[in-house]
């Protein structure tokens, strides 16, 4: 029996030794999975020229108006009557309390009707809507205070949870939003991640290299709402899989015979 399970247990060495290769070849080194590689101890400049955020379409605005009279307040706060931040429970789920500016890129807010919101950083609207309320004489030395309460990025990819990012306060790094995805894999693709940004009425694109320190006086080091962070796969990550996609038939049908032919002479 020894002599006729000889070439089996051959057999069964290769094809081990076959998964194994696969296997190893699909890891990543150390260096591939670090950030910086390059970098030594140095000093930047914080990069948080133009974070004003652009109100767009479809933002939802949280406004708040206060002034010396608490009465005369209360008309431009009606929406503002949970605590939480300006959310509200609506099946089960937190949704967003305030202003939606309309395809048009307006809001209506009462007793101003429609303001011209979409386009205008957040001080250049609050500073438009200061005014207006004083020029109609409705409140004196109004305070007015405004919040993008859907403020968010997206991050896909190979990381180890994509998810949306909800930002409360309007303010988020590139590194902060990958780790609050779950980092990136050891299989991500580090030197090469896309960034989606809506600028205007169009869609720009960049490429961010993570191991590059120049990323820290970058004007994309800090995300603005609704930017969108796709990391591909490294080249081995694509490749291993692909191999073992066309393989894996082979390596299934191959243990099955081994396992038909062991069973047979062990008869």
């Amino acid at each position: 029996m020894n002599r006729f399970l000889l070439p089996i247990c051959t057999k069964f060495s290769w094809m081990f030794l076959v998964v194994v290769t696969l296997f190893l070849g699909s890891c990543a080194s150390v260096e591939k999975a670090r950030y910086f590689n390059e970098s030594v101890p140095s000093q930047y400049p914080l990069v948080d020229a133009n974070l004003d955020p652009i109100i767009q379409k479809a933002d939802i605005l949280g406004i708040t108006i206060s002034s010396l009279n608490p009465d005369a307040n209360l008309p431009f706060n009606s929406l503002n009557t949970t605590p939480a931040g300006y959310f509200s429970n609506t099946n089960n789920s937190m949704a967003p309390v305030g202003y939606l500016v309309d395809p048009e890129g307006v809001i209506t807010f009462p007793m101003l009707g429609r303001l011209q919101a979409a386009g205008l950083t957040k001080a250049q609207f609050t500073d438009s809507l200061a005014i207006a309320l004083k020029s109609r004489k409705l409140l004196v030395d109004p305070i007015v205070n405004v919040r993008i309460l859907n403020f968010k990025v997206t991050v896909l990819g190979e990381v180890g949870k994509p998810t949306v990012v909800s930002v409360a306060n309007e303010r988020i790094s590139l590194l902060e939003a990958i780790g609050m995805a779950g980092d990136l894999t050891l299989t991500a693709k580090r030197d090469n991640v896309l960034l989606i940004r809506e600028e205007g009425n169009k869609k720009i694109t960049r490429r961010i290299n993570l191991n590059d320190e120049s990323l820290f006086r970058s004007p994309y080091y800090f995300l603005k709402n609704n930017d969108i962070i796709y990391v591909e796969a490294n080249k081995a990550r694509v490749q291993s899989t692909s191999r073992f996609t066309t393989l894996l038939p082979a390596l299934l049908s191959g243990f099955a015979l081994l396992a038909i032919i062991i069973d047979r002479v062990a008869r």
